[in-house]
Order: structure tokens, then C-alpha cells, then sequence
């Protein structure tokens, strides 16, 4: 049995962490288990926590980067490989303080994946900090994995992207999972109360660049237009509160679902007329490659990786102009099936957990 470690920071909601539980789910776990390090345990980051369990891994929890502890971070993860030498593989998902504990994997001989999810770390002081310290990634790091094109070229340039150490991983999905459903959409449409109207749809958490604010200006000039449309909107976050007061300022509160955190994405996919999506920056945002698998419109910033351009369904618009916005919205939106493209685009999930588990297996027969 190989035991790959996934530092994943949280095991709340979010796309690196949609990205590894969807990997997880769809290898062979009598063969292969992973496990998690954590440095979040609060109820907010412990989504998945009960599931993962459930499929046979174990949950560590290790301190976390606060500016001051490098020395800790290292002592802790040296401490860890001591006792725990079954690890071969490390495959980190968190950037902004790796490259304090992968040298220390590496002395314990172990073998290690860096993974970027992203394509910025913001701005401010904070941000400048982590990029200094994710400098060194390319150089420490046995494999150098991203999500999209974007991601690696932020996090590693260029040069190292045409190494033999880079792989392109784009995030899998669960194609028969998330494909419409009719009776989905009948059920989930009366649970909410929204049958009859037109769904603007959203998935995704309540953060700064997730654009929430611009979303809510552009539905509430659509339902100007459009009255009997309402905007469901998926997902928790440190910015719920302000969304749901911007809702109310732009007078549109009663017409707008906040649903939190939910376990039945795709019916709620299938409940949805026209997917939104206007990101200020994406690294690869699983989300939408869900919504194509769903047949959804998605009409989506121009800011997001043109690696989720993977069939007709994806529209791209610039996010300076709400109006605009509304009037893409109140097209004409038929579904289309384009699982075909999906598929050719490398996104089946069941595809990437063959090669992420062919990738596990080749690295930890190397650190032996």
C-alpha cells in the first residue's frame, strides 16, 4: 500500500481541495491511500474532513506560517518524517510557506510535488512576503505541477516550465456526476422556491477576487430588465456579509438565494439557467469546467485562463461594464452537451487519477 501526503492547509471548501478530493475519490484506494496535513482546523476549514476519513486517510494537523516560526515549521516537519518514514511522497498544494519544509522532506529523502493553483498571491505586505518565499519552489521541488498554463508560468516562469521536472495537470472532473439532470432541476427548483424564473448562477467563495460585488450590480440592472429572474449564489466566505448588505443597498435581497456551502453542486448546476463567473484573477477554476459539463452558459471575466475555453458554452466579457453583463445575460441560453470536448480538453477526472497515481508510484519507487 502507498501513502501519498497531501499538504493541503484546510480541508474546507476550495479548488485545490474540489481538486485532490476529486482525484482521491476515483483511484484505486486498495492500493493506494492519501493522507493530509492541515494547519487549519477551525469548522469552517474542515468541510471535508468526515469524508476523507471515511475513504481510509488520516488528517495531521501542523502549525502554520505566522511571519515568526520558521524554525518551528522546520523542527515540526523534521520531527514528523522521524516518526513517520512509511512518506515517500510529498505532494504540497500550499505555496506561501513551502519552501520551508520541502528541503526537510527531501533530507528524510522523500520525494516532492509543488502545486500551483493560482496566479497571484494579491497585494500588500503579505503578498510581497510570499513571493520571496515561493522563489525557491522551482529549485527544491522534484516535480513541478500547475493547473493551468497561467499558474505555472506565475509561480515558476517560463524557463522551468520547459524542464522535464514541469507537468501541466488540469483539474478532473466527475463528467457523469455533474451532466444535467431533469428531475434534479424539477426538485431542487421547488426546494428553493425559484420555479418558473430565470437562475443566474454562481459557485464559489466569498473572497475579494471572486468579484461578488460586480456580480450583484450586473444582476440587479438584468433584473430590471428581467423581474422574474432571481441570482443563486453557492458558497461561504469571509465576505458573505458584505455581499448580502450590497444585495440589499442595490434592492434586490429578496430576489437573491445564498444558499452556503452545499454537497449537491451539480443538481444545483442543473437548476441553473446561466452560470456568472466574473473573477478579477483565476487560476484554473474547476467551477467552470463543472458548469460546462453541466451544459451551462457561462458567461465568465476576461481575467480568467483561457484554459477553460474548452467548448462553445464559455463567454468571455470584461468586467468595467454591468450593463453589459445584464444583456448577456437575458439572451437566449440553450444547454449543450460537451462532455466530448471535456474529454479531449484532458479535464475527465477519471483520466487525471490514472496519471496522477502512475506519477505516486514512479516517485515513491524513486525515494527507495
Amino acid at each position: 500500500m502507498i501513502r501519498v501526503l497531501q499538504m493541503i492547509g484546510s480541508l474546507g471548501v476550495g479548488g485545490s481541495q474540489t481538486m485532490i478530493l476529486n482525484i482521491y475519490r476515483n483511484i484505486d484506494r486498495s492500493k493506494m491511500q492519501f493522507d493530509f496535513v492541515v494547519d487549519h482546523t477551525d469548522p469552517y476549514h474542515s468541510y471535508f474532513v468526515e469524508e476523507v476519513k471515511a475513504m481510509g486517510a488520516k488528517v495531521y494537523t501542523m502549525p502554520g506560517f505566522n511571519g515568526a516560526n520558521a524554525a518551528e515549521i522546520k523542527r515540526e516537519w523534521n520531527n514528523f518524517f522521524y516518526l513517520h518514514p512509511e512518506y515517500k511522497v510529498l505532494h504540497s498544494h500550499v505555496r506561501s510557506y513551502a519552501s520551508l519544509y520541502l528541503p526537510v522532506a527531501k533530507k528524510h529523502g522523500v520525494k516532492t510535488i509543488i502545486h500551483s493553483h493560482s496566479t497571484s498571491n494579491g497585494t500588500g505586505a503579505m503578498a510581497m512576503a510570499k513571493n520571496a518565499m515561493q522563489y525557491p519552489l522551482k529549485k527544491q521541488a522534484d516535480i513541478l505541477m500547475a493547473c493551468s498554463t497561467e499558474a505555472g508560468r506565475w509561480l515558476y516562469g517560463d524557463k522551468a516550465m520547459k524542464s522535464d521536472k514541469y507537468i501541466l495537470m488540469p483539474n478532473g472532473v466527475d463528467l457523469e456526476r455533474f451532466s444535467y439532470s431533469d428531475e434534479a432541476r424539477k426538485r431542487l427548483r421547488k426546494e428553493l422556491g425559484i420555479e418558473g424564473k430565470f437562475v443566474v448562477g454562481h459557485v464559489g467563495r466569498y473572497l475579494p477576487d471572486k468579484n461578488h460585488a460586480f456580480l450583484l450590480e450586473a444582476f440587479a440592472k438584468l433584473h430590471e430588465k428581467q423581474p422574474n429572474s432571481v441570482l443563486l449564489l453557492v458558497g461561504e466566505g469571509g465576505a458573505q456579509l458584505e455581499a448580502a448588505q450590497k444585495a440589499v443597498k442595490l434592492g434586490i435581497a429578496e430576489h437573491v438565494i445564498m444558499t452556503g456551502n452545499r454537497s449537491d453542486v451539480p443538481e444545483l448546476l442543473s437548476a441553473m439557467d446561466i452560470f456568472a463567473f466574473p473573477s478579477i484573477r483565476e487560476g484554473l477554476p474547476m467551477t467552470l469546467i463543472e458548469a460546462q459539463a453541466n451544459g451551462l452558459t457561462c458567461l465568465i471575466s476576461d481575467r480568467i485562463s483561457p484554459d477553460v475555453d474548452i467548448s462553445p458554452l464559455i463567454k468571455r466579457m470584461p468586467i468595467d461594464d454591468a450593463e453589459r453583463w445584464a444583456w448577456e445575460m437575458l439572451g437566449e441560453h440553450k444547454r449543450q452537451d460537451v462532455k466530448d470536448d471535456i474529454r479531449k480538453a484532458g479535464f475527465d477526472v477519471k483520466e487525471s487519477a490514472k496519471k496522477m497515481a502512475e506519477l505516486y508510484r514512479k516517485l515513491h519507487k524513486e525515494a527507495k
